[in-house]
Order: C-alpha cells, then sequence, then structure tokens
C-alpha cells in the first residue's frame, strides 16, 4: 500500500507495557536549543558508559501483560523499545545535531544519529537478559533513565535482527573509540 503525500497520516497511539528501574536518574544527553548537550564531560563520560555498561536494570512489565512474556527467559538477548520521558517535547524538533553535542563531529541529520531527541523518541537497545522473574526482567547494559516507559520487548535473533558486516561513519567510530568501544570494523 502506498501513501500519498497529501493524505492524512493515520493517528497512532502507544502505551507502556512498563517501566524500567534503573540507577541512571539523568540522561548523559539533553537537548538545548538547537544542538545536543552533553551532560558528562571527557573522563566522566567514560565512567558513565563504564556504569551502564555493568549495571543491571529490571524491565518491570505491567501484571495485565506478565503472560506475554511466557518463553522469553529461553533467550540470552532482548530488543528493548522505551521512551525517553525527560525530554521536553519542545525538544523534540530538532532537525540536526552535533552527535553527542560535540561540536568536533560534523553536523547530522536526527535521522542518522542515536540521539534521544527525535520527532517520535522511541530508542531501541539490545541487552543480555539475565533473568526473568514473574513480570520483571532483569537486563544488562541498558542506558535508560530510571522511570522510563517501556513500549515493548522482543527476543534478539541475529540471523533475523543483526546486520552483516554494517558500515559506521567515521565521526561514529571515533566517539566508538573515545569510549572504550570496539566498533565492528575494529572488533
Amino acid at each position: 500500500m502506498n501513501h500519498k503525500p497529501d493524505a492524512p497520516w493515520p493517528e497512532m497511539r502507544l502505551s507502556p507495557v512498563g517501566v524500567v528501574r534503573s540507577g541512571i536518574t539523568s540522561p548523559m544527553l539533553a537537548a538545548g536549543d538547537g544542538d545536543l548537550e552533553l551532560q558528562e564531560k571527557n573522563e566522566a563520560m567514560r565512567e558513565y558508559h563504564e556504569k551502564v555498561e555493568d549495571g543491571i536494570c529490571e524491565l518491570v512489565i505491567h501484571p495485565d501483560f506478565a503472560e506475554l512474556l511466557e518463553g522469553i527467559e529461553d533467550f540470552s538477548h532482548v530488543m528493548v523499545l522505551y521512551w525517553p520521558h525527560l525530554i521536553d517535547p519542545s525538544k523534540r524538533r530538532l532537525r540536526k545535531v552535533h552527535p553527542m553535542g560535540r561540536k568536533d563531529l560534523p553536523l547530522r541529520g536526527i535521522f542518522s544519529t542515536c540521539s534521544p531527541a527525535r520527532p517520535n523518541p522511541i530508542l531501541v537497545s539490545v541487552v543480555p537478559l539475565l533473568e526473568r522473574d514473574g513480570n520483571i526482567l532483569r537486563v544488562k547494559g541498558l542506558e535508560a533513565v530510571d522511570g522510563s516507559p517501556i513500549i515493548d520487548i522482543k527476543p534478539f535473533v541475529e540471523p533475523s535482527h543483526g546486520a552483516k558486516d554494517p558500515k559506521v561513519p567515521e565521526w561514529m567510530k571515533r566517539i566508538h573509540r573515545d569510549l572504550g568501544i570496539d566498533t565492528p570494523a575494529e572488533a
């Protein structure tokens, strides 16, 4: 089905299925006036990333949806789709940003970045699933602020979701090097 440019877009409604419980109380990036602002600088940024990498979060799924989790514990990783609830809706109008708020990196369109300040601020992360306890999933390495609404949980299945040899621009490799993260080309 093709969507005609002048036809009205369908209305969409999302409701949270749960909430993130995390030790992260504020985001590393904030949407400022016209760009992103990095809340942590240099070594603090690396320490923040290490804290996230090692951190354990709980995904507390609403009891009404608990049965939807049946079998999820058979997977090693899950994709978590969540809403960055602390972003002021007026800041979601950013069109271009310096990635990670770094002025030493090129200005890029918001869809070519991982910025949380997006027209529809839906964030996604693939994280290891440590355990399921009823309606609670414990995961490692999720960079979500405490209280973030969870939109969806999906099992991660590499043949279906993984990309083979993804291309990453040099500025992204630079961010990863600065954080001590191996990019696929460097792994």
